[in-house]
């Protein structure tokens, strides 16, 4: 059930592309590209830890083309490009010890997963599990709010820190906005949390600059006001970071990827995993369908949930829930999902609905910090089946999100 349904402050948390698991994230998803721009058949299932001066990829990759394919090199890229590229930080591109234990496919997945291959003659999920997908009115994105401004805050912090306008801060980085809703819609931001890491730096210099950042940021929304609490590396010091300060392992910030909380969430994880495995594509392919039923105006508030069994096409169950905002009854739209025309959530179509095995302007390195949704480079992020979906309901005025 949606969380934000009375009057309450709801938090939700973004966290940098330094943090530890997201460093894990983003190296278990450059594999999954470089797998991919080999062969888009390859099936991957790749995991990533790190922690002081050392990095370890586990995981289970078919690929064809696989000796091409430089697990380390693509590690030790994607950490310079982080920005740890300094030895005092106890984790550098160019000098932490690496060591790879990756395998190919279990032949039993495979015959489930591979068209023809296995009980049933078209391609099965990748996995069972139950997969959610929700979008709400609250922002332009249709993502629930504290998420969506946790994210902006933080896009904009790795930002500065990236081009220097703050030459102090460091890759580890996390944010929280806590945002006071009034039946259900945003009217103010109560607390913002920043806990970056830094060089040796007055606290009083960091906490004065990252609330300006703050407010530059959030400042348009209208939501900040005399009464917002700022909380600006609240232990006082944040200067050692990183996997040196806190070990990482891909997956561990799956709210994080997702809605900060809001909704459900089925449990899986989404970096390093091709598009085979339901966890990713089919929880993207519920974002979709969700997002589309709220463009169209069937519901101000929407979540499906999708369920499969490993090597079977057809979802086991699709379940709408629009939480008292709809349009329509959600047996209707439900029954327009189980019908398959507008959206068909077998893997080998949502793969191909997607585009998910030759990604068009955007990588799954992409995905893997600033959430997996609400930004419209994302073919998932859409609303270009809303029309459609209003006119298998027989709903002529048309609204747009």
């Amino acid at each position: 059930m949606s969380k934000l349904q009375n009057n309450h402050v709801f938090t939700s948390e973004s966290v940098s592309e330094g943090h530890p698991d997201k460093v894990c994230d983003q190296v278990s998803d450059a594999i999954l590209d470089a797998c991919l721009h080999h062969d888009s058949a390859s099936k991957v299932a790749c995991e990533t830890a790190v922690t002081t001066n050392f990095l370890l990829n586990i995981g289970e990759i078919t690929c064809c083309g696989w000796e091409a394919v430089d697990t380390e090199a693509i590690a030790r890229q994607v950490v310079k490009e982080i920005g740890y590229d300094r030895e005092e930080l106890l984790f550098s591109h160019d000098s932490f010890d690496y060591e790879c234990r990756i395998h190919p496919q279990s032949c039993d997945i495979a015959q489930g997963v591979c068209e023809g291959e296995g009980l049933f003659k078209e391609q099965g999920a990748g996995d069972q599990g139950m997969m959610f997908g929700y979008a709400t009115r609250s922002t332009p994105s249709l993502m629930p709010a504290p998420i969506y401004y946790s994210h902006q805050l933080l896009d904009h912090l790795q930002c500065i820190r990236k081009s220097g306008d703050i030459d102090y801060l460091r890759p580890d980085a996390k944010t929280q906005v806590s945002v006071l809703h009034e039946q259900g819609v945003p009217k103010s931001i109560t607390n913002v949390v920043i806990s970056h890491q830094t060089d040796e730096v007055p606290l009083s210099r960091i906490r004065a600059d990252l609330i300006q950042v703050t407010k530059d940021v959030l400042g348009p929304t209208g939501l900040l006001n005399d009464h917002t609490e700022y909380f600006i590396n609240p232990t006082g010091k944040f200067v050692i970071g990183g996997p040196h300060g806190d070990a990482g392992l891909t997956g561990r910030k799956i709210i994080v990827d997702t809605y900060g909380g809001v909704g459900c969430h089925g449990g899986g994880a989404f970096s390093g995993k091709d598009p085979s495995k339901v966890d990713r594509s089919a929880a993207y392919y519920a974002r979709y369908a969700a997002k589309n039923v709220v463009a169209a105006g069937l519901a101000d508030k929407c979540e499906i949930q999708v369920a499969y069994a490993i090597g079977v096409a057809k979802p086991l169950s699709i379940n709408v829930d629009t939480f008292g905002t709809g349009k329509v009854g959600e047996q209707n739209i439900q029954a327009v999902l189980e019908a398959g025309d507008i959206f068909d959530f077998r893997p080998a179509s949502i793969i191909q609905d997607l585009k998910l095995l030759e990604p068009v302007g955007w990588s799954y390195r992409d995905t893997s910090v600033i959430g997996h949704f609400g930004r419209d480079l994302f073919p998932w992020e859409q609303t270009d089946k809303a029309e459609a979906l209003r006119e298998s309901l027989g709903i002529r005025e048309r609204r747009v999100a």
